[in-house]
């Protein structure tokens, strides 16, 4: 895998640690390296959803890095996954306890997805729909037309 063009999102939390936990049982990731800091918190972490790296670590407000937990109303972001198979990672991410806010559905676009937020209020979209699907006009998931 070439890192040229390779987006690695960097999310904050209050408690790094109880989010890399849950991450891990609730929706399938792995802890590839974690750097503690002198707090207690996390200086730098990286876990993987198959070739997909994610970057987190404990909040640093004075740089403006806070978790979804600091701010007023709304989020700042969704991150969106695909997977195999949606039914069987909603049963994981339910039995985990994750915080289900959609539940899953068949999309009209095409795929299959939910929706789940995180031990801070980060919003996580697992899906077999790929984006770019549509950008030739028709979903690869769609019935033919």
């Amino acid at each position: 895998m070439s890192a040229v063009g390779f987006i690695s999102p960097a999310l904050y939390y209050r408690d790094a640690p109880a989010a890399i936990s849950f991450l891990e049982r609730a929706f399938g990731f792995r802890s590839r390296l974690v750097v503690p800091d002198d707090t207690g918190g996390v200086a730098h972490a990286e876990l993987t959803f198959r070739e997909s790296v994610l970057m987190l670590g404990t909040t640093k407000p004075e740089k403006g890095w806070v978790s979804p937990l600091d701010l007023t109303g709304g989020v700042s972001h969704t991150l969106s996954i695909v997977v195999e198979d949606a039914d069987a990672h909603y049963t994981m991410a339910v039995a985990a306890g994750a915080h289900i806010t959609r539940p899953l559905v068949d999309e009209h676009y095409g795929g299959r997805g939910y929706e789940a937020r995180d031990t801070e209020n980060n919003v996580w979209y697992f899906s077999t729909y790929a984006p770019g699907a549509w950008w030739d006009g028709k979903s690869p998931d769609s019935p033919a037309t």
